[in-house]
């Protein structure tokens, strides 16, 4: 098991093996099929793109968060979006902005593996059901981009503390469980 703290730099990334746990503490971002298509239609055409999105680590959730009187936000529950839903957008996403690392479920394709070998970066594979446990590991919501989006499919920022367990399902050597998984059962047909 290991405690990582981002932002994540490459070397620790590409240290990172296949079925490895890990937790995660600091700054991450979630991120759905709206806010991966704003950020890369913005980046296109030269607009701002908040700077957190630069080396982050993106969680495909669209967490359940409620606001207090004072304006501040709190999150109720996170749990993991499928993220094979981002399929066609990670492989963009990652050398765009020097995505890091992807916590989600399910799993992604080969043409993500293939980016995330390339550019540095991982799939941290959540839990799906434990929604009120992840959120206990985002500590802190330290802000909302694109809130416009919607609750689920806006940009939020929280600092993390202890995000996990987290298991590394797709690593930067372009290795998959899922593929293990898949290669395997069909094996046994």
């Amino acid at each position: 098991m290991k405690v990582l703290r981002t932002p994540l730099d490459e070397a620790t990334v590409r240290s990172l093996k296949l079925g490895e746990t890990v937790y995660l503490s600091g700054p991450i971002v979630t991120g759905r099929d709206e806010m991966h298509i704003r950020a890369l239609e913005y980046a296109d055409e030269g607009k701002d793109v908040p700077e957190c999105l630069q080396g982050a680590v993106i969680f495909h959730c669209g967490p359940i968060m409620r606001r207090s009187d004072d304006g501040s936000w709190s999150v109720v529950a996170a749990g993991p979006t499928t993220s094979a839903r981002m399929n066609r957008l990670e492989p963009e996403m990652i050398p765009t902005f020097n995505i890091r690392a992807i916590v989600g479920k399910g799993g992604m394709g080969r043409e993500t593996a293939e980016a995330m070998r390339d550019y540095g970066c991982v799939y941290l594979a959540a839990t799906g059901g434990a929604a009120v446990s992840l959120a206990e590991g985002l500590d802190r919501c330290v802000g909302v981009e694109w809130e416009d989006l919607g609750m689920a499919e806006a940009m939020w920022r929280f600092e993390a503390n202890s995000l996990g367990p987290l298991i590394v399902a797709m690593d930067a050597n372009g290795e998959s469980l899922y593929e293990k998984v898949n290669s395997s059962l069909v094996r046994d047909v």
